[in-house]
């Protein structure tokens, strides 16, 4: 089971009051709501090895070369308030050191490696699976990873991690019309504002599924626009030749790498704590009560 643990505890912070706090009055939502989700990951699907995979670089520079405005909104809405503009207090950042000492803490395996996202160091280890994989996420970048042959599916939180979208080829056909291979050039062709990915203009969702039906995959839709008996309209051919440079390198964006240097770190669900002392210190900090309890139980049993 693969953790996309930025999504899992940005869903805790705003989906648990912020009046969850710490004795000395520390908000600990997304904290004790990480640790409930954990809970009842492991209750409800029990893997043998579980990681917290982590952003080391949530934009890397690699991406950005290729393509500028690759998550640059996201930049700008990082920068200091104006004067005429409400300051609102920033209380989750302070929560992710707390959580990384308690999941190092508890011995579970968390993972972030240098110049790459999360989303890279889970397309690496479920490369490298040998059996069935479980990726936890509320990101559709990696529907791309889902393979009916290998195990590998995704569990998209509906609310909590309680309702999971359990989401395997079937239902990629189904909403989208692309197997888990085809996902990320439907990803790039129709684009992705979250993410500053452009797309290629005038190509929406419907329209790019239809094309890879045609075409096969991006390589067969770029062959399609230099073979003038291939079934394209004038306009989708003018707008996928103007599209070009684009396309020429959002693969490499998009695609989520599955070559990553990962660590040589053990994966396997703890069944109790790595350090109890200095969880015992951690819990007391930051008050984190019964949640920490239950996880602490579950792994035990």
């Amino acid at each position: 089971m693969l953790l996309d643990t930025a999504s899992l505890y940005f869903r805790a912070y705003f989906g648990v009051p912020d009046s969850v706090r710490a004795p000395d009055g520390t908000p600990v939502n997304a904290v004790r709501g990480l640790l409930d989700f954990i809970d009842r990951l492991v209750k409800d699907h029990r893997p043998d090895h579980l990681v917290a995979c982590m952003d080391a670089d949530w934009r890397p520079h690699w991406r950005v070369e290729l393509i500028p405005s690759y998550k640059a909104h996201r930049v700008a809405e990082e920068r200091p308030a104006g004067p005429d503009e409400e300051e609102v207090p920033d209380t989750l950042s302070p929560q992710v050191p707390v959580i990384e000492a308690v999941l190092d803490a508890l011995g579970i395996a968390r993972v972030g490696v240098p110049g790459y996202e999360a989303d890279d160091v889970i397309g690496t280890y479920t490369a490298r699976a040998t059996g069935p994989v479980d990726i936890v996420t509320g990101d559709r970048d990696l529907y791309q990873l889902v393979d009916d042959a290998r195990g590998v599916r995704v569990l998209y939180p509906v609310k909590g991690v309680g309702t999971l979208n359990l989401v395997d080829e079937a239902a990629l056909r189904e909403k989208y019309g692309v197997d888990g291979g085809g996902y990320a050039d439907l990803a790039l062709l129709r684009g992705d504002p979250s993410d500053g990915l452009p797309g290629v203009p005038g190509i929406g969702e419907k329209t790019a599924a239809k094309l890879l039906a045609e075409f096969g995959d991006l390589a067969g839709i770029q062959a399609a626009v230099d073979d003038p008996k291939a079934k394209l309209t004038p306009t989708q051919r003018k707008r996928l030749t103007e599209a070009g440079p684009y396309l020429a390198v959002a693969p490499k964006v998009v695609r989520v790498a599955d070559d990553v240097p990962l660590p040589d770190t053990g994966t396997a669900l703890p069944h109790g704590p790595r350090d109890a002392e200095a969880l015992d210190a951690l819990a007391a900090r930051w008050g984190l009560g019964g949640s920490l309890q239950r996880l602490l139980t579950t792994l035990t049993a």
